[in-house]
């Protein structure tokens, strides 16, 4: 990194509270609009991007010729749970797990995030709802007190299978963090798991099950959907949308889980898991979501359509980090480099303008004019692309 990227704005927190007036300028970049790409200088002003031109003739930081890219958009990671809950009846300190989750999410180029917090949990667990409304108050006294990196929003995931999903909910009444709400089902034998073999490996994994447990948790995972999910479901719609929550469906398969997502006013089609449901839910407007990882390997680990097959056909609309938040971006980069009909301005819309607009945050995601300056610079070497420099509202945080 050069001498003058380390800058006086080097790794301070952005909260867009500034009293002083704050310009930035960078020059010698590639810099990826929505619809092409632009070898100049981008200014911006107290946050908000005031220029963009091509050639060099402007003085400041020298990209070097790197890639300027918007700041990425990450709409679904839980991974903040793994910093909180990082071993079995381990509690980390939830500001300390709520910065080293925002540290991890904005080198990686992430400026803004939807934390998933999950709702609805299995009996004998050793984390509840109660513990994501811990995490939920940490995000935001960190964002209160300046400590964090990228601008954080909360998603609740709600598994609507489960007896206290609506329980969970209403820890979350009123929080205005709150944006986004998926409706979820991991019922065996449906949506995502409509494999029971792909189940069996994956739960025996991770819970290390034996025969006799996996059994006894499909026959209890089932019996509880056909009690719980329907009127779990018709609840959670109809209070999140009350509250003014966007709803996100997840794992839909069918055209029937696609009827019943439009029915309910889904914005976005999480995960969908056959190119069917895809389709469908792409043509009735809702934003396609994949995860970064099934980009980058090729294929889903839970056996389900690819995220490729659903770039290659158009239906793909938003990439999130999913469970590893470097694949954001290296899904972006990938998909420009192996997918013939889909440049890199529009591989990185998926990870930025797309998922942004989605959720109605339309002063981010994309370098245009009046935009918020929230911005990462970009090296690709090989085929891995390598964060060099991150920015929100012109504020160096990265």
């Amino acid at each position: 990194m050069t001498t003058e990227l380390m800058s006086k704005d080097a790794l301070t927190p952005a909260s867009g509270s500034h009293s002083a007036s704050h310009e930035i300028t960078f020059t010698n970049a590639r810099i990826v609009l929505p619809d092409s790409i632009i070898d100049g200088s981008l200014n911006a002003v107290d946050g908000t991007i005031t220029s963009i031109d091509e050639g060099n003739s402007y003085k400041g930081l020298d990209c070097e010729g790197d890639y300027l890219i918007p700041g990425l958009v990450e709409l679904h990671t839980d991974h903040m749970e793994n910093h909180y809950h990082p071993r079995p009846k381990v509690y980390w300190n939830a500001v300390s797990a709520v910065q080293a989750h925002d540290a991890q999410i904005a080198c990686a180029g992430i400026t803004t995030v939807f934390d998933a917090l999950r709702i609805g949990m299995e009996d004998g667990g050793d984390i509840s709802a109660q513990d994501m409304r811990i995490m939920a108050d940490a995000i935001e006294t960190a964002q209160a007190e300046d400590r964090l990196r990228a601008d954080h929003f909360i998603h609740l995931r709600c598994e609507v299978s489960a007896p206290n999903c609506i329980e969970g909910f209403d820890l979350f009444e009123g929080d205005p963090r709150v944006r986004l709400a998926s409706l979820m089902d991991h019922t065996p034998g449906q949506r995502q798991f409509t494999s029971l073999d792909a189940l069996i490996t994956y739960y025996k994994n991770k819970k290390n099950f034996s025969d006799e447990q996996m059994q006894e948790y499909i026959e209890t995972s089932t019996a509880r959907s056909k009690i719980y999910s329907k009127p779990n479901r018709k609840a959670i719609s109809e209070r999140a949308t009350k509250a003014g929550m966007l709803l996100a469906s997840h794992d839909d398969a069918t055209l029937a889980h696609v009827e019943e997502a439009i029915a309910q006013k889904v914005a976005v089609a999480e995960f969908p898991t056959t190119m069917e449901a895809a389709q469908a839910s792409h043509e009735a407007g809702m934003a396609v979501l994949m995860g970064g990882p099934n980009v980058v390997r090729g294929f889903s680990h839970s056996g389900n359509v690819a995220a490729r097959e659903l770039a290659e056909a158009g239906v793909l609309d938003v990439i999130s980090s999913d469970y590893i938040p470097v694949s954001m971006l290296q899904a972006a980069f990938t998909l420009d480099r192996d997918i013939e009909s889909i440049s890199l301005p529009h591989a990185i819309r998926m990870v930025s303008k797309n998922p942004a607009e989605a959720v109605g945050l339309t002063d981010r995601g994309a370098l245009e004019l009046g935009r918020r300056a929230d911005l990462v610079q970009v090296r690709m070497v090989g085929d891995v692309p390598i964060v060099r420099g991150v920015w929100r509202q012109g504020r160096r945080v990265a």
